[in-house]
């Protein structure tokens, strides 16, 4: 508390007397807090993109050394198995296909990781709300990726008195800042979730 933070003298009687009186002007929100039963599920999931971006750094980083070799194109996309089959051997300096071998190994080994722990969250997200997770899919671009990341952080979406509040906590809006008439940027830029401002946003790539 910024309050408590700022002052000369800081005791627990203090921050209470504080405490007490934001609550008392209603200037102290109550937070929410994630169901207990879910909080594993929304952890695991931000771990498999937390994996899913190692595996992006790997396939952009073997693009770029095509090029820093101003080598010929590889011309075909290493995101597919199939397409890494034997690609080490478009560079000609053992070191460098030494490299790549290493980095595609590793893609091989995220993309098994990957595709068993979308099992496992699809299995977890279903039995905690197999409603609400059928209905998820069948919105623009949100298949069933991007269906337990939305399920796993908004978790019940009436917990929003209105539509500006959720998508001011999904950080799809800029707050404007201004004084005496005259804007003066933006701020709360963190204020809410990123994951699900980044779960929108794919879906809005893919639609």
């Amino acid at each position: 508390m910024k309050a408590s933070h700022g002052g000369k003298a800081k005791n627990d009687k203090i921050e209470a007397h504080k405490i007490a009186v934001l609550w008392r002007g209603g200037m102290l929100p109550q937070a929410y807090g994630d169901p207990a039963e879910m909080r594993a599920t929304r952890d695991l999931w931000r771990r498999r993109c937390h994996v899913v971006r190692k595996r992006a750094d790997l396939l952009a980083h073997s693009q770029n050394t095509n090029s820093q070799y101003n080598l010929p194109e590889i011309g075909k996309k290493l995101a597919y198995k199939a397409n890494r089959e034997g690609v080490e051997d478009h560079f000609p300096d053992p070191r460098v296909r030494k490299t790549i071998a290493v980095e595609v190994s590793l893609i091989n080994h995220y993309d098994q990781l990957l595709g068993e722990v979308d099992l496992y969250i699809t299995r977890s997200a279903k039995a905690h709300d197999v409603q609400t997770f059928s209905r998820r899919p069948s919105g623009p671009g949100i298949g069933q990726i991007l269906a337990p990341v939305i399920l796993s952080e908004i978790q019940d979406s009436a917990r929003f008195p209105r539509g500006q509040d959720f998508v001011s906590y999904c950080r799809l809006v800029q707050c404007a800042k201004a004084s005496g008439g005259q804007r003066l940027g933006t701020s709360g830029k963190k204020i809410g979730t990123g994951h699900v401002r980044w779960a929108f946003a794919e879906a809005a790539v893919l639609f």
